[in-house]
Formats: structure tokens, C-alpha cells, sequence
């Protein structure tokens, strides 16, 4: 990776692995200019995962629309963006354990959403379940 301020090289000197995020934290120094940084990785799942649609087409993963559909069942709660984005990595972690050859049934997808919604939120799975098939 490049230095953000002068595009040198950079060496990492800390690295630790977020199991539960499937991220990897790195802590850099570039060799030119002596900048520290942290950078974070993690995967790209629209170009990683495709979502297969009741009509058998496919389409990329969008962790954005994933995040926006549990914001919409949360919002009655003062933290919801918080929530919701705390349970979009659950329910991402989840599906990763499920997919296989990187695609996902948008039915797998739901069902996921409502069973941790359901265990975090009674009335946000409620609302979940009105408006999508589970």
C-alpha cells in the first residue's frame, strides 16, 4: 500500500485480525515521509457475492441495501443507525457461513434478517416481516 500524504511505500508494523467483522486492522508507517496510519480491510462483496432473486437472476451483493432494509425496521429506536449497522455485520457474518460458491438465495438472505432481528427486537421483526417474505 501507498502513503496517503506522499504515495511512498509503507510497512506495516501492527496487524490484527477482526474475526467476528471479517476485517483486517493494520496499523502503517510509510518508509519516505514517516506518516503512521491505520488502514482497514475487508471484502468487497459486491464484486465477491451475488444475490440470486426469486426469478433465478443474478445480481451483486449490496451490504448499503442490506443496511437500509434493517434501518427502515429499526427506526422507531433512538439508536437505530447504530443498531442497524451493528446487525449488518451479524447478518453478513451469517450468510458467509452459508454461501456456497459466493451466491445467496435473497430468501436465505431474508430469513437470516427476520431470525436476527426477531432475537434482537421484537416489533423491528414484526415490521421486517410485513413488508418482506419470510
Amino acid at each position: 500500500m501507498v502513503c496517503i500524504q506522499c504515495s511512498g511505500n509503507t510497512r506495516v508494523f501492527n496487524s490484527r485480525h477482526k474475526k467476528r467483522l471479517n476485517q483486517v486492522w493494520r496499523r502503517r508507517e510509510c518508509e519516505q515521509c514517516g506518516l503512521v496510519f491505520t488502514s482497514l480491510e475487508h471484502v468487497d462483496f459486491p464484486t465477491s457475492m451475488a444475490v440470486r432473486n426469486a426469478s433465478g437472476h443474478l445480481e451483486p451483493f449490496s451490504r448499503d441495501k442490506l443496511l437500509l432494509s434493517l434501518y427502515k425496521s429499526l427506526q422507531h429506536r433512538s439508536t437505530a443507525v447504530q443498531d442497524a449497522s451493528a446487525l449488518t455485520d451479524t447478518v453478513i457474518g451469517r450468510l458467509l457461513t452459508q454461501t456456497q460458491h459466493s451466491v445467496i438465495n435473497d430468501t436465505g438472505i431474508t430469513s437470516t434478517v427476520y431470525l436476527v432481528l426477531a432475537r434482537f427486537d421484537d416489533a423491528a421483526s414484526v415490521h421486517y416481516q410485513a413488508f418482506h417474505k419470510v
